[in-house]
């Protein structure tokens, strides 16, 4: 899935952001948050982007295969010019901050505050950001499978009704966008796969009609939320 999502994602007491186009994290974000709750002990990226330790870690970075051609500099300030368009991202507007590639954002939160260390190493392992663009892979084969069983004047109506349906067995809740919302490896998995598994009993003919599809959905959503006795 290639359109970008901004992910908000829970740190310890932090939440920080994540793009899914690259995986990058919103350093600047997280330094204000830190610097707000340590009023005693701010930090400045700068600072951290100065260092000699930084720069020999990006020149190691620079050595592996995913980032030899990220060759283009950034020019917005000397402390970004030696830093390639593959490590560090600077943006303005909406979404504006300064995006670090996943090992360097590991770099910068022990830099940051050496607690993070634990935290921060199992943070960027998880699979979430797979299973979030996974998840948008399964919704447009979904879509395709419902298209099979609805006319298509009614295929709108029918994809955010069963958008709709996602959201409340997946999440207990609906709104727009909802999904970006839940920074979790396993919410994110579970979506992919009830998606998959919708499209899956659509194409293999359990599921024959839109009547069909949405008992089955509030039948999941039953299961999961109501208890034994109300079923």
């Amino acid at each position: 899935m290639k359109t970008n999502q901004i992910m908000i994602r829970p740190m310890g007491d932090f939440k920080v952001s994540q793009r899914t186009c690259d995986g990058k994290f919103d350093c600047t974000n997280l330094i204000v948050q830190w610097n707000s709750a340590n009023k005693n002990n701010t930090k400045k990226i700068g600072d951290y982007l100065r260092l000699k330790e930084t720069r020999e870690f990006v020149k190691a970075l620079m050595e592996e295969p995913e980032f030899k051609d990220g060759n283009s500099r950034l020019l917005e300030s000397d402390d970004y010019k030696d830093f390639p368009k593959s490590i560090v991202v600077v943006t303005r507007g909406k979404n504006g901050g300064t995006w670090m590639t996943p090992l360097m954002f590991l770099d910068f939160a022990m830099w940051l505050n050496p607690a993070f260390k634990v935290k921060v190493l199992k943070f960027v392992q998880d699979e979430m950001i797979k299973y979030r663009n996974e998840a948008g892979d399964a919704y447009n084969k979904l879509g395709s499978a419902v298209s099979k069983i609805v006319r298509k004047d009614f295929m709108p109506q029918a994809m955010q009704k069963v958008g709709e349906a996602l959201n409340w067995i997946v999440f207990n809740e609906h709104e727009r966008n909802i999904r970006n919302q839940y920074g979790e490896e396993k919410k994110q998995r579970e979506l992919y796969e009830l998606e998959r598994k919708v499209a899956d009993l659509i194409n293999e003919g359990f599921i024959k009609n839109y009547d069909q599809m949405i008992t089955y959905l509030k039948n999941v959503y039953r299961h999961k939320y109501l208890p034994a006795v109300f079923s």
